[in-house]
This record gives structure tokens, C-alpha cells and sequence, in this order.
């Protein structure tokens, strides 16, 4: 009997034979189709290969490997071989154990970056370098990109690499390109791969030249992973996921697509600093992206990490992981940063102005009337209900006129007209100015006059364009970075982008001196830390993902060694502000001793509605 593998194609010929019963059927498990008297497996995986072999003979069945077959499994074990010895040399550097004098090697070919890396990121370079395929789960603020693109220099001096494609959400392409020109001293040749004219963006696959930096979106891979290949091809490419976490979804478009295209690349890397926030199963994606042929976490290992999870035996999944996936990925936490401290001043309290404070009691009394007709209603509507109830009492401590606008699946009406309190939500503005906003002035102004760049977050849209309007009133320089601000495209040309302001407020040389953000759209990606060193929270939200990720805005490596990050609250007094505060603080605690340790799960939802409910009851029941 014959074997022979031909492409993706496994090959079983009987030769003439005929095979019994209990044999066809094991080879139709393994999906095995008959024609013309063989026995063919289309897209044959390794693992299959050797399963198929080991079966026939443990079956006495004289097999004959083809030439093709034995040089096919020659060349695995050739790459099984290499792969193990990263392994180990991995495995060992983890522990303290390192070359000197191929990290000696390492170390000279970076002199002539034009920036000076850190110890910390040296030496997660050099990890990434042995590995050829790893990941970075350092905390965010480390300079992951740095590390990234000082391996791709080494690399590139070598004739190994020619070009980085790197996917990730639309916030971070202003980052690769600035931290590009930071740490070589140029401006690279890039093409923006992100929406655009989709005939013009596949026209790039296609071309016989590369650019040497590439910016992609999840949702372009998704769409263009069949074309992407091409490009891989023609030049040799170091593939960079970025904020690696939107790939963690097993089967998802993203992740499917992502994995479609890895095998292709030269070399590849993974960042994020959540790797793991809920469950074992988030590495999942992330590994099989980088060792695609190795399974490292194969089917044996998933099954007992399902039970240790659900056993909540973190021990347990502790070893098994750091003995299979352990040495291929670094880790550097905010400890090892060696950063100033982070000031969290005392939260101002502020009393409403009557108006404001009129429609906030009027508002909490008829949410407190309503709750007790809830327990007769269905457990999710009561859910639904009380997010609603939660985000209008936010909207007060905000702004106002916010009760204005809709909020979806919620139409309760919770203002009596009486008091024509309708009226004056939808006509605020001629009313009163929020004390908030009076006392932000007040706050601003000192920083401007002292000559201190600021940052504002606001979790509402609605009340960053208040607030950037009552700056500018006041004759104060100002701008803002919204959901609705343009992220940086090649068609964009007279619009402000993301980047562009953040290039300008980071500048210190610039007139700059107030950005104003929500979370969403500037929490992730997005470095302040340059010229910045304060921030204030107008508001606040019980997403305690964005929150942390807000706080590292202006506490990063490159900036924040020498000088203390201060950050300033408003709170209004007897409001939601206070408990909101309180739990984002607590549970910020919690995350950030968690994020210490390399395998434990966590919850880190960008939107935890337990929190929001808990609040909601703490409330009612004062």
C-alpha cells in the first residue's frame, strides 16, 4: 500500500488490494473519500498525517511512503526540531538564563536606532527576536511598538524581513507611524489599508513594489483575506496584530481571517496587554496564529483547562500553561516600568446649581417611585429598566439637556411636568451654566496660567462639545477627540484627524493646551504622556476597561519616569458621581493586582452591567 502527499492532498493507495471494513471506516472518520479505487484526504493536516501512518502499521499494513510523502515528513520534523530548540533556548532566557554574547549581539545591532530603548524593552526584544513568532503581553504604556519595530531593524539589516503589516483598530496608525519616526529618525513609506476605494486598496495586494509600513483594520482583513496573500508574497513581511484581544473570539470573522492569512508571513507577533481577561480560551486564537503547525495548546490541553476553569483550580491551569505556551510569550508589568507615581487627588465636590438639582431629585425620587412596581415584571426588562434608569441619572451629573436625547430599548418618562421640568431640560442652556462647568474653568485656567497642558475626559459626546464650547467662550486654546472625530485614511485630507491633534496637543511647543476625550473613541492606542501629566474626569461611567486604560494615557514609559501623573475628579455632592467613583476605584485595585499574574482570569468587560445594577439597588435602597 502507498502513501504519497501531494500539496494539501493525502493520498492512500491499495495498490489493488482491498482494505476491510473496520479500516475504511477509520480513514472515513478522518474524512478520507474514495476515487477510482484510492483513498483521498483533501486539506490533510499534520496531525492527521501521522495518526494515518501510525494506524496502518499498528494494523500490520505493509506501507510504502512515497519520495514526496518522506520528504514531507522529513521537513516537518525539520521544523519540529527547530521550533523545539527555540523552546527551550526560550524557556531558559525566561529563567535568567541568556547568551551573553548573543544578547551582547543583540544589543549592538540596536545602536543605531535613533531612539534608546529601555532595559525592560530590550530584553523583550530579544525574546522576540529568538522566537520568530511571539507575543508581548506587557502592560499597556511599556512601548510594545518600540520592541516591535527594533526587531523588525535587526531583522530587516539581515535581509530577513522586508516590510511590517500591521492590523489593529484605526486609533493605533498614528501611534506606528509616530513611534516609527521615533525610533528610526524617518518618516516610513506607508500605505493605509482601511476603507477607501475598495478597487484602489486591492490594487495594493497586486503591485510588484512594497511599501515598507502597512496599516490594516480587522474589518478590511476580514474583507480583503483571500487578496492579502498576494502582497506576502511579493515581499517578505513581519505581520503585527495589534491589540491582539479582537481576535480572542473562537470562530469569529476577525480571528478567521487573521488566521487565514498568518501562515504566509515570515515572521509574526501578537500584542496586548489583556491577554486572558475571562477565559483560558482567549490564548487560543493568539497561539494558533503564531505556531499554527506546533499545537501548543492541542485538544488534551483544552479539555483540562475547560475543567480547571471550571473547577476555578488556577494552580492547576498555571502549570499547564506555563508549560506549554510559558516561554514563547514576555511579559513586562507596570512595576518593572519604573515610573513616577500616579497622584489620585482628593475628588472636588461641587454643589448643583438649582435647575440641575431640581431635575436630578425630580428624576431620582420617580426612579425610586418606579422600582417598587419592578418585582412584578420580567427579570430582563427590569434589567433594561434599570440601565436605562442609571444612564439618565449619568446624563444629570453631566449635562443636563442630555435627557433630551433617546436612549435605545428605554422610554420611560421620569420627569413630571408640572413644574414644566420638561421645558427646562430642552431649553437648559438658557437657564443656567452647570456648576461643573463653572468650576472646570476655574480649574483650567490655573493650569493654563501655569503653563500645564491638560486633560479632560467626559464619557458623553454631548458634553465634550459643551465643554469645548465653553473653553473656547473663555478665550481658552482647545480640541477635541470624539467617536465622530476622522481616524487618519488616505482620503482624508482636509479634516482633522485623531492623530493630528494628538501630534499637535503632545508638541510642546504647541498652543495646545486642552484636549478634551471620551473614553471610547481615546482610551486605547492613544499616547498623551509627552507633554501631559494631568487629567481631570468630568464624569464618570462604571466601565472600569476604559477607565484603567484612561489613567495610562499619561503614565507611560517615555515621559512619565521622572514626572508624577496627577489626576483630578468632579464630583457633584449626593449624586451617582460619588458610588460610581468608589467602584471604578475598587475594582480598579483588583484588576491591577490581577494583571500582576500571568494566568489568572478576570473580569475586564467594557461594559460590566453588574456594576451598573449593584449601583442601581445601593441607590434606591439609601
Amino acid at each position: 500500500m502507498f502513501l504519497d502527499k501531494i500539496g494539501n492532498e493525502l493520498i492512500l493507495s491499495p495498490n489493488g488490494e482491498r482494505l476491510k471494513i473496520r479500516y475504511i471506516s477509520q480513514l472515513g472518520l478522518w474524512g478520507f473519500k474514495e476515487v477510482n479505487g484510492d483513498y483521498k484526504l483533501y486539506n490533510c493536516k499534520e496531525e492527521v498525517l501521522f495518526k494515518v501512518i501510525s494506524f496502518l502499521k499498528y494494523s500490520n499494513i505493509d506501507l510504502i511512503l512515497t519520495k514526496r510523502c518522506e520528504n514531507y515528513i522529513r521537513s516537518i520534523e525539520e521544523k519540529k526540531d527547530e521550533f523545539n530548540k527555540i523552546y527551550i533556548y526560550l524557556r531558559e532566557y525566561k529563567k535568567g538564563h541568556v547568551n551573553e554574547n548573543s544578547f551582547k549581539k543583540h544589543v549592538n545591532s540596536l545602536k543605531d536606532l535613533n531612539r534608546i530603548l529601555k532595559d525592560h524593552q530590550i530584553k523583550a526584544s530579544y525574546h522576540l527576536y529568538n522566537s520568530k513568532n511571539g507575543a508581548n503581553f506587557s502592560v499597556p504604556g511599556s512601548g510594545k511598538t518600540s520592541v516591535v519595530l527594533a526587531v523588525y531593524h535587526r531583522l530587516k539589516k539581515e535581509g530577513k524581513v522586508d516590510a511590517l503589516f500591521v492590523i489593529g483598530p484605526p486609533s493605533c496608525f498614528g501611534t506606528w507611524r509616530y513611534e516609527f519616526e521615533e525610533v528610526f529618525g524617518r518618516s516610513p513609506e506607508v500605505t493605509i489599508l482601511a476603507g477607501g476605494n475598495i478597487t484602489s486598496r486591492k490594487e495594493e495586494y497586486f503591485k510588484n513594489t512594497y511599501s515598507e509600513l502597512y496599516l490594516s483594520t480587522f474589518q478590511t482583513v476580514a474583507r480583503d483575506c483571500k487578496d492579502i496573500p498576494r502582497l506576502f508574497t511579493t515581499a517578505k513581511i513581519f505581520l503585527v496584530i495589534d491589540e491582539a484581544h479582537y481576535i480572542k473570539q473562537i470562530g469569529g470573522e476577525w480571528a478567521t481571517a487573521v488566521l487565514s492569512i498568518g501562515p504566509y508571513a515570515k515572521y509574526k507577533t501578537v500584542l496586548t496587554g489583556t491577554p486572558m481577561p475571562k477565559s483560558y480560551t482567549d490564548f487560543y486564537n493568539l497561539f494558533d496564529f503564531l505556531f499554527p503547525d506546533n499545537n501548543i495548546l492541542n485538544n488534551t490541553h483544552r479539555i483540562i483547562l475547560k475543567n480547571h476553569e471550571t473547577n476555578r483550580d488556577i494552580n492547576s491551569a498555571t502549570n499547564l500553561l506555563e508549560k506549554t505556551i510559558g516561554p514563547l510569550f514576555y511579559r513586562v508589568r507596570k512595576t518593572d516600568l519604573g515610573l513616577a507615581n500616579q497622584i489620585f487627588c482628593e475628588p472636588i465636590k461641587i454643589k448643583m446649581n438649582p435647575y440641575e438639582w431640581k431635575i436630578y431629585n425630580a428624576i431620582l425620587t420617580r426612579i425610586i417611585n418606579y422600582s417598587r412596581g419592578d418585582y412584578d415584571k420580567n427579570i430582563d426588562y427590569v434589567k433594561k429598566l434599570i440601565l436605562g434608569r442609571m444612564m439618565r441619572l449619568r446624563q444629570c451629573t453631566s449635562y443636563t439637556k442630555l435627557l433630551s436625547t433617546t436612549i435605545e430599548e428605554y422610554d420611560e418618562d421620569l420627569l413630571d411636568d408640572a413644574e414644566n421640568l420638561k421645558k427646562i431640560v430642552f431649553n437648559y442652556d438658557k437657564y443656567e451654566t452647570p456648576a461643573k462647568l463653572e468650576k472646570l474653568i476655574e480649574i483650567v485656567n490655573t493650569f493654563v496660567k501655569n503653563d500645564h497642558k491638560v486633560l479632560i475626559w467626559s464619557n458623553f459626546i454631548g458634553t465634550v462639545k459643551l465643554i469645548e464650547n465653553e473653553l473656547k467662550a473663555n478665550q481658552l486654546s482647545c480640541k477635541k477627540i470624539i467617536g465622530d472625530t476622522p481616524t487618519e485614511k488616505m482620503s482624508i485630507e482636509e479634516e482633522e484627524t485623531r492623530e493630528s491633534i494628538r501630534r499637535e496637543f503632545i508638541d510642546e511647543n504647541s498652543s495646545l493646551r486642552i484636549l478634551i476625550a471620551n473614553p471610547a473613541a481615546c482610551a486605547e492606542s492613544i499616547s498623551l504622556h509627552k507633554s501631559c501629566n494631568n487629567a481631570i474626569y468630568y464624569d464618570h461611567s462604571y466601565n472600569c476597561a476604559q477607565y484603567m486604560q484612561s489613567l495610562d494615557r499619561i503614565h507611560r514609559v517615555g515621559g512619565s519616569e521622572e514626572r508624577p501623573s496627577y489626576y483630578h475628579f468632579l464630583q457633584y455632592e449626593n449624586s451617582i458621581d460619588i458610588g460610581i467613583l468608589e467602584n471604578l476605584n475598587k475594582k480598579a485595585q483588583k484588576m491591577a493586582a490581577l494583571l500582576d499574574k500571568d494566568y489568572e482570569i478576570y473580569s475586564l468587560d467594557m461594559f460590566d452591567v453588574s456594576d451598573e445594577v449593584d449601583g442601581y439597588y445601593q441607590l434606591i435602597n439609601k
